[in-house]
């Protein structure tokens, strides 16, 4: 019998997005892993999740990390644990492109548990 843990998919759509794009590496049960490309000087919703955490690590450029109300500035190798439903959101200040590893983990991971609450291209 094989341990459900050690079974995931390798998903390679690139999706793009007003401020980007994100690139599913892998997913499996209760997680999955994701590359987000944040263009210079855009952001992502401020948003919060209702059934997942996240995990964030930058792998290139400098990003701009709100999580409940409190900034932060973060370079590479650095990383933010994103608690399920802390209002957050990633942006890109620089003039160069910011890329991080996202892991997701929780009960559901869809998109439509985005909950967000301000957007600069009018989705909220």
């Amino acid at each position: 019998m094989k341990d459900d843990s050690e079974q995931f998919d390798m998903i390679e759509p690139l999706v793009e997005r007003p401020w980007g794009s994100f690139h599913t590496l892998m997913s499996g049960k209760g997680f999955q892993v994701k590359k987000i490309s944040v263009n210079p000087k855009s952001a992502l919703s401020l948003q919060s999740h209702k059934f997942r955490s996240e995990f964030w690590v930058i792998t290139k450029g400098q990003a701009t990390v709100i999580v409940d109300g409190e900034t932060r500035l973060l370079g590479i190798q650095s990383s933010i644990e994103i608690p399920k439903e802390a209002i957050h959101r990633l942006q890109n200040d620089t003039d160069e492109t910011l890329e991080i590893i996202e892991l997701q983990w929780g009960d559901y991971l869809g998109e439509d548990d985005i909950i967000r609450l301000e957007d600069r291209y009018g989705r909220v």
